[in-house]
């Protein structure tokens, strides 16, 4: 039985450095795909997409964690890592105040995961980007929502300790071996 695992935090929490990782070393890896998102948006004049249109930006990104989903679905992988969950878009949208597509609840319960991994903020750690453009106070309050929100959908939270990567991939791997 096929496991999904999600690695959610805030951004600058080393997420992506772990399905990197994760992915290096033949495991199925599921982008983040905010980013693709963004710069796209960029392409098209509009620096910050969630800035600009909050909502549009949170349908593409349901969109394209939809399709990953599925995608995943299909695959014969043992386990398969998303980096960041349906559920991520409803945080963030909490976060900002903002509406989120209607069906947004109604799909997170349809597409589940079976564990999920959370990276905590950094600060030793933490970098902003053309993509990523949140300060670490806000990536701290972000870290609060997303909690929120997969625990009232009924999700556990596994913490992955501070660390370097591959010692955080290992924790992961460990506690699969383990638990999964």
């Amino acid at each position: 039985m096929q496991k999904k695992i999600v690695l959610i935090g805030g951004p600058g929490t080393g997420k992506t450095s772990v399905i990197n990782d994760l992915k290096s070393k033949g495991f199925f890896c599921m982008p983040e795909i905010s980013r693709e998102i963004t710069l796209k948006a960029q392409q098209n004049r509009i620096q910050q997409l969630f800035l600009t249109d909050p909502f549009l930006f949170s349908k593409l990104l349901f969109e394209g964690r939809e399709e990953q989903y599925i995608n995943a679905s299909n695959s014969k992988a043992e386990f398969v890592f998303f980096d960041r969950g349906l559920p991520d878009i409803q945080a963030y949208m909490e976060y900002a105040k903002k509406d989120y597509p209607s069906n947004l609840k109604e799909k997170s319960l349809l597409y589940t995961y079976d564990y999920i991994f959370i990276f905590k903020p950094w600060k030793e750690i933490y970098k902003t980007d053309n993509e990523r453009y949140e300060n670490f106070k806000e990536s701290l309050m972000i870290d609060q929502y997303l909690q929120k929100v997969y625990r009232e959908f009924g999700y556990s939270i596994i913490e992955v300790p501070f660390n370097s990567v591959e010692k955080r991939t290992e924790f992961i791997l460990n506690w699969l071996k383990e638990n999964a």
